[in-house]
């Protein structure tokens, strides 16, 4: 993929790359059960058992996810924990809404936050 050159081009692409990390239903099941434990998070062990993924793909997963710096991962012991980095999301979804939704009013703040059922 072509990507153009500008002042913000960088900006772009990095947020491009977190978004294509999130792009398979398995990452983003992640993500969200992540979020859902934070601050804690969960051990590998735990994510494995609730979204019945194998070990070897979700090690995977959370690779690609962690080379985006969407998760944090810490060693207790034997276990890895990960969780959400909530502050690289809010960053993204910061970009997202400031770049996309504010300039033509076409989504409404309120609009945004709210949990879907």
């Amino acid at each position: 993929m072509e990507r153009k050159s500008g002042p913000d081009s960088g900006c772009v692409a990095h947020y491009a790359d977190m978004l294509a990390a999130m792009g398979t239903e398995p990452r983003l099941r992640i993500v969200r059960l992540l979020l859902s434990a934070h601050p804690d998070g969960l051990v590998a062990g735990e994510i494995q058992a609730e979204l019945e993924i194998l070990p070897s793909t979700l090690s995977h997963h959370l690779e690609k996810l962690r080379n985006e710096d969407l998760v944090k991962v810490q060693r207790e012991s034997t276990f890895l924990r990960y969780s959400a980095n909530a502050e690289a999301l809010q960053e993204l979804l910061t970009f997202l809404y400031a770049e996309c939704c504010t300039r033509n009013k076409a989504v409404k703040p309120e609009s945004i936050v709210r949990v879907p059922k």
